[in-house]
């Protein structure tokens, strides 16, 4: 009884830390394209250098939710 417990919430914690990390993600994600927006409405002159950095920082915050993953996915098969 204790160990199918044990095994229970320990595949709790790792889809809740995948699901969390998702989310982190697309808020950041979310968050960084409106400002990016907001900026090219005001400057529409340097759209193309906020396009690329906003495009460059998207990529590191779907970089670390895609380690989070990876680390939640190891904690199933690794336990």
């Amino acid at each position: 009884m204790w160990l199918e417990a044990s095994n229970t919430i320990h595949y709790l914690g790792a889809a809740l830390g995948a699901g969390l990390a998702a989310i982190g993600a697309g808020i950041g994600i979310g968050t960084l394209a409106s400002s990016a927006m907001q900026g090219i409405a005001r400057q529409p002159s340097a759209a193309g250098d906020i396009r690329a950095n906003m495009i460059l920082m998207a990529a590191f915050v779907e970089g670390v939710a895609l380690i989070a993953e990876v680390v939640a996915i190891l904690v199933v098969f690794l336990k």
